[in-house]
């Protein structure tokens, strides 16, 4: 990756690091599929005043919506909300990055380097160990569960766009707010539902401003702001190799949850963070470390 594309990596792992003690907060004082309902409901409304309709197929804005933006945020938020902590969540989402190098090498034939193996099995090393730390940080099954679906539904959505852009379609800010009117259907019709009209009415009534900030944080800076950034990388650089950037954000959502929610890091989970860390090192720069070496002769 470029330098520019770089920071925008580190800018994304920041970002959707915090996003998940926001998410956390603003479960306080709503149910988690009323709260998708509103999130995207909040990203459509604010973003299609500035940003054009893309010229994508509805059936693009579709799948996108219903797999990145509903299927994802509906099984997280859900884990959540039945005691999975935020900082585990940030990391347990992450295997994201594993279902979408099998769904792009199976779905798009796209090839898988080396390096990207090392730095997959380093990183899920570290993710595995940051899980194994005892009582404190146990998980839930249904918590756990829940949270492998959506990080499932977030690779999915991952190959959408990729698909979109092997279409010829350049998808960025547009896609993320044109795609979202979408998911506010299924959400609310779940939310109607499952959660009840008894609940949505008395979680509205006590809407505060919390929940506001919560919100707006989710639809602003997690939904525009990242995803346009997510969407930038994976225009330019294959499914792949931009995946297990997001790695990183284990860090800094347990790093974030222990200081803002009082959840507790123990040493073992920084050692798994690290390895988590060299693991992207891995990614970023393994190929040509690998030519440098004479492990590899360079493309021409």
């Amino acid at each position: 990756m470029s330098f520019k594309d770089t920071l925008l990596g580190l800018l994304i792992i920041i970002i959707w690091g915090i996003n998940f003690v926001v998410i956390a907060w603003g479960l306080d004082g709503l149910p988690p599929l009323l709260m998708g309902a509103l999130r995207f409901a909040l990203v459509f409304s604010v973003g299609f005043l500035f940003v054009k309709k893309p010229n994508i197929p509805l059936k693009w804005l579709a799948a996108y919506g219903l797999v990145i933006s509903f299927g994802q945020f509906a099984f997280l938020f859900s884990a959540m909300s039945l005691g999975m902590p935020a900082g585990l969540a940030s990391l347990v989402l992450q295997s994201q990055a594993l279902f979408t190098l099998i769904f792009a090498a199976l779905l798009l034939k796209e090839q898988v380097k080396s390096a990207q193996i090392l730095a997959m099995l380093v990183a899920g090393l570290g993710l595995y160990t940051i899980a194994s730390t005892g009582e404190d940080t146990a998980m839930t099954g249904i918590g756990f569960m829940l949270t492998i679906m959506g990080a499932s539904c977030w690779a999915l959505g991952n190959i959408v766009n990729r698909v979109i852009n092997k279409r010829g379609f350049k998808p960025g800010v547009d896609l993320v707010i044109w795609s979202a009117w979408i998911p506010v259907i299924p959400f609310a019709i779940s939310s109607y539902f499952i959660e009840g009209p008894d609940l949505i009415i008395e979680s509205l009534i006590g809407f505060n401003w919390v929940s506001f900030l919560s919100l707006a944080y989710l639809a602003v800076a997690a939904s525009i702001v990242g995803y346009s950034l997510w969407s930038h990388l994976l225009g330019q650089y294959p499914a792949a190799q931009v995946a297990p950037l997001t790695l990183g954000v284990p860090i800094v959502g347990i790093t974030a949850s222990a200081f803002f929610l009082n959840e507790t890091i123990s040493t073992t989970q920084w050692v798994g963070s690290a390895l988590v860390l060299f693991g992207l090192v891995i990614n970023a720069f393994g190929e040509k470390l690998t030519v440098k070496l004479g492990l590899k002769k360079a493309r021409i």
